[in-house]
């Protein structure tokens, strides 16, 4: 999965704005299941993901 995702780091932001929205979701899912198992380790893990994922987003969509 990593393999794929650095992949799509290499191409225009138009290509790499749909994978980075698939991997926010993706992301928020997994937060979502540690929030439900309790897991605060996990969760803080998620959140600092997603804030990477969000502003990678923001870089790409204010090109």
């Amino acid at each position: 999965m990593e393999d794929v995702i650095k992949a799509y780091r290499c191409r225009e932001p138009e290509k790499r704005i749909p994978v980075l929205r698939l991997e926010l979701d993706y992301e928020l899912a997994l937060l979502h299941e540690a929030l439900l198992e309790k897991n605060p380790h996990r969760a803080d893990q998620c959140i600092a993901r997603l804030r990477e994922l969000r502003h990678e987003l923001l870089m790409l969509e204010a090109l």
